[in-house]
């Protein structure tokens, strides 16, 4: 049964500060039969970034729109900022979204929307005022070092340019909670190390929390491995080999939780199918 809970504004903190921003508890989901998803629990509290890996079809993205609300799970809770998604109303749940940035596999632009149109179309759709969408629109053009293209259609980007819109966009509300789905995909190694740049750089200037979708092993590892420099404006390797502690790896296999810990713990396992994964 849907209930009519109150959803703060993106500038409010929703519930118990001290409550997971994320919460899987024994969540399974299947289409035509087959399974997808089988008792996934996990939980991403406030400022950390859980990265999910895993083979092509292990379902990974379908996690992530469960985790928006996109579509529900056959069994088990979902709880996003201490609130049940599952019993809250259509409009309950638009209204959360709000506190949630997405940033899609393949960027999902509008195309007939030029830059500027783009990253502010959420506000737009809040009925904001110009100049406070201008004001956000120039400072999330400029945290991804894209404010020449204002102007710009996706036409005229490279695949790199369109990623970076995106995540634009996903910042322009300042939500508490981004996914992300694929960032990297079909990029270039060097397009995509500047698209995880941008990932740390939210990641720790804002200490956001975060889901992280790649099939990139390097992409969880510089993650893991290095913290963004605001003041160099450069992401850089963490002292003595350390990993940052609040980024956790997930990797999941035939749509179970095959293994959930620090790097640390994914290089020490002694799991066949971790290993092998790994090699």
């Amino acid at each position: 049964m849907s209930t009519t809970e109150t959803i703060p504004s993106p500038d409010q903190t929703i519930g118990d500060p001290n409550a997971p921003v994320v919460s899987f508890e024994h969540v399974s989901i299947g289409f035509d039969g087959h399974s997808v998803l089988v008792n996934i629990s996990f939980q991403a509290r406030s400022g950390e970034m859980v990265i999910i890996l895993g083979p092509a079809g292990c379902g990974k993205s379908v996690l992530l729109k469960l985790a928006n609300g996109l579509i529900q799970p056959d069994a088990g809770r979902i709880q996003l900022f201490g609130l049940d998604i599952n019993n809250l109303s259509q409009e309950a749940l638009f209204d959360l979204r709000s506190h949630v940035g997405m940033v899609f596999q393949e960027s999902a632009l509008f195309d007939s929307l030029s830059v500027r149109d783009n990253v502010s179309y959420r506000m737009l759709e809040q009925g904001d005022n110009e100049e406070d969408i201008n004001r956000r629109v120039l400072e999330c053009l400029r945290f991804v070092e894209l404010e020449h293209a204002i102007e710009k259609f996706p036409d005229e980007l490279s695949g790199g340019m369109r990623r970076r819109v995106a995540i634009a966009r996903a910042i322009i509300t300042q939500p508490q909670l981004f996914l992300y789905d694929s960032p990297t995909g079909g990029l270039d190694p060097i397009t995509s190390a500047t698209i995880i740049e941008l990932v740390m750089k939210q990641r720790d200037v804002y200490e956001s929390t975060a889901l992280l979708v790649t099939h990139r092993l390097q992409d969880a590892f510089t993650l893991a491995t290095h913290r963004f420099n605001l003041k160099e404006n450069r992401m850089e390797r963490i002292e003595n080999d350390g990993v940052d502690p609040n980024t956790t790896i997930m990797v999941l296999k035939d749509g179970r939780i095959a293994f959930t810990g620090s790097l640390v713990d994914l290089l020490r396992s002694k799991d066949p199918y971790i290993q092998e994964y790994l090699a």
